[in-house]
């Protein structure tokens, strides 16, 4: 058979470059999409996100090739200084948002609707992710709630805005659910759960986050659901797992909490550059001749 021949019967795509999430697109130039994570979920393979606030480190993210990356309200206290994630603002976010997006090439980019800017009706919902697809440039946006945020993801999806939905431990809820805790440990807790997770994915989410979810709960989500789970101290189960990223580098200063593994010590690592810069500045030793023009 010539080769003309064989390639008028190979199936369409079949010639294609293959895109693997984690690792690289093997010559795919664009960005991940929705659609790469449900056939990843299709396959069972499990994929790396990670949060990012900024341009440079979101490029360094790409470059290690995380496939999505999720600037989270988590900014707020991990980036911006306040004491939690209720008080930054869709200005703030926007523009956080739009630094990642320059910076990256392939990751999908998912901006979170921070605290008030989606709760109140489908409508307002609506004009905020509006405002971070057309500013910022987001693929996708996140937001928190069960069943009570289902008609705000069914007018989201349906104006062509990808949603991804967040239940367990939902950060902007800390000051209701009584602190930073586990969620579903109960029967009935548990239940409510799934059933969350079952109408967000009827509402059209294309992935659901569980944070601080019990493994055997996480797992059943999993199970359940034909879109991906996304676990935060949910267990090894979930389809992706995602870390804040100054927890993952040890940037965070503290105690890093039960779920977060330190891959390196990044915080010791400025300091002690920080310190050599100083003391070669007090000591005259910087700029030497190779820094100094003439």
């Amino acid at each position: 058979m010539s080769s003309s021949a064989s390639a008028a019967s190979a199936p369409a795509g079949a010639n294609e470059p293959k895109l693997t999430l984690y690792g690289g697109s093997n010559g795919v130039g664009r960005r991940v999409t929705v659609r790469d994570l449900a056939l990843a979920k299709q396959r069972g393979e499990r994929w790396p996100m990670l949060t990012a606030y900024d341009a440079l480190t979101a490029g360094v993210f790409d470059e290690a090739g995380i496939p999505v990356l999720l600037v989270g309200d988590s900014a707020a206290d991990n980036h911006l200084g306040y004491t939690n994630t209720v008080p930054v603002t869709v200005d703030e976010l926007i523009m956080l948002t739009a630094a990642v997006v320059r910076g990256t090439k392939r990751s999908l980019v998912v901006a979170d609707l921070p605290f008030g800017s989606y709760q109140a009706s489908a409508k307002q919902a609506l004009e905020t992710g509006t405002r971070f697809l057309k500013e910022a440039g987001a693929g996708a946006v996140k937001l928190e709630g069960g069943r009570r945020v289902v008609h705000q993801v069914e007018a989201l999806v349906q104006a062509g805005i990808p949603v991804m939905a967040h239940l367990g431990l939902t950060p902007q809820s800390v000051n209701v659910l009584g602190g930073y805790r586990v969620q579903g440990r109960s029967d009935e807790e548990a239940e409510r759960l799934l059933a969350d997770a079952k109408s967000l994915e009827a509402a059209g989410a294309f992935a659901v986050v569980l944070e601080l979810v019990p493994e055997e709960l996480a797992a059943r989500v999993t199970e359940l659901l034909t879109i991906p789970t996304v676990g935060i101290g949910a267990g090894v189960q979930c389809d992706a797992q995602v870390l804040v990223w100054t927890d993952m580098a040890g940037m965070t200063p503290g105690k890093a909490p039960r779920f977060a593994k330190k891959y390196a010590d990044m915080r010791t690592v400025l300091r002690d550059a920080a310190q050599a810069y100083a003391s070669d500045v007090v000591n005259g030793a910087f700029p030497a001749a190779e820094h100094t023009f003439h």
